[in-house]
């Protein structure tokens, strides 16, 4: 059995190619609140006319994954088959007090905290039944926290496909050039999911690195 898990590891990303090249399971990874949903959403509304699901300004409002499948996005000629998981808000350390922080009662308040950590061991179980990954950092903030080197560590160790949007370029200061800096290993796309700004630039690097 350990010889066929290592041989899994090792090959595992090369088979699903092989078996997957018509349809590639994405999912979209970040912090709380860097934009995940909504870059959901934009994508959605774009190529369904449909939405993934509510946002909110309170963190970890997406405490559960969700799944849309056969999103078809064409750019080009070129044309990518997607089933698109929206992952809950990734962190090393969920508090309760910060939902108090919101308003929120404190039963409610411990009852997301609660969720929200079954969702980051969710979100991770999710990596090994990916076929690529899109990677949403706020361009606002330090992009050089524990929390991006962590995930980004654990999809090269998949060796997945990796892009990571640089989003909120719509705010004064944005600085994309930061996340590149942090990650210049894989390809940065700088974007608002929010405004649709460079939208078209994030569909046409997706279509060219997930066909």
């Amino acid at each position: 059995m350990g010889l066929i898990l290592r041989i899994k590891k090792k090959f595992g990303f090369l088979l699903k190619w092989f078996f997957r090249k018509d349809r590639m399971k994405i999912g979209i990874y970040g912090p709380p609140n860097a934009g995940k949903t909504t870059l959901a959403n934009r994508i959605l509304r774009d190529w369904t006319g449909d939405v993934m699901g509510a946002v909110s300004d309170i963190p970890h409002e997406t405490r559960r994954a969700r799944l849309r499948e056969g999103v078809r996005i064409e750019v080009d000629g070129k044309s990518v088959t997607l089933d698109i998981v929206d992952t809950p808000g990734l962190a090393t350390k969920i508090d309760f007090h910060e939902f108090m922080k919101y308003g929120l009662p404190e039963d409610e308040a411990k009852r997301r905290a609660k969720e929200a950590t079954e969702g980051v061991i969710e979100a991770i179980k999710w990596l090994d039944d990916l076929d690529g990954v899109l990677l949403v950092m706020d361009s606002t903030e330090d992009p050089f926290t524990q929390v991006n080197v962590t995930i980004v560590g654990n999809i090269e160790a998949r060796n997945l496909p990796l892009l990571i949007v640089a989003n909120k370029i719509d705010l004064p200061n944005a600085s994309p050039a930061r996340i590149k800096a942090a990650f210049p290993q894989h390809p940065v796309v700088p974007i608002s999911a929010l405004k649709g700004l460079n939208i078209d630039s994030l569909y046409k690097a997706i279509a060219e690195r997930f066909s």
